[in-house]
């Protein structure tokens, strides 16, 4: 078992069947040693979104379970990357996340939702998982899901 296969198995998560996108663009593209995932939503295992992670952030959306929806995000962001290097051992590092949180004018807490991402790229890849962050407010977002998160990964 590959040491990153092991941390998710010890913090009980299962990677999903990466999603197939759902209009003209590929779930990631790999060039030289860096792969850029497509956006990807806050589907749970049963490929499905929460009622709970539907709508803004700052109205329907508890922050904490923004910030759960971002980690769904990032469970997700690992399946593609799954699916495009084989093996999760191969991950020299997380080069960015990109987050766009569906939230109310006024709502100003997007960082510690975006931390939800965040924090799990860190419990799985360690020193690994540090990168660069932009977290973005936005009016809308596909299926009216709260949170979509984007990345690219250094890889071997």
């Amino acid at each position: 078992m590959s040491v990153v296969d092991k941390k998710l198995q010890d913090l009980g998560i299962v990677l999903p069947t990466p999603a197939a996108p759902v209009a003209n663009y590929v779930p990631f593209v790999r060039t030289g040693n860096l792969v850029i995932i497509s956006g990807q939503l806050c589907l749970g295992a049963d490929g499905k979104i929460a009622d709970a992670h539907k709508g803004k952030l700052g109205a329907e959306v508890s922050p904490e379970n923004g910030q759960a929806a971002a980690r769904l995000c990032a469970i997700n962001l690992l399946a593609q990357l799954q699916a495009a290097i084989g093996d999760l051992d191969k991950v020299v590092r997380c080069v960015r996340l990109g987050g766009f949180i569906n939230a109310t004018p006024t709502f100003a807490a997007l960082a510690p939702v975006m931390n939800g991402a965040s924090d799990l790229m860190v419990e799985v890849l360690g020193d690994k998982g540090r990168h660069a962050r932009s977290t973005v407010g936005v009016a809308e977002l596909p299926l009216d899901v709260c949170v979509e998160v984007e990345a690219m990964f250094e890889v071997q």
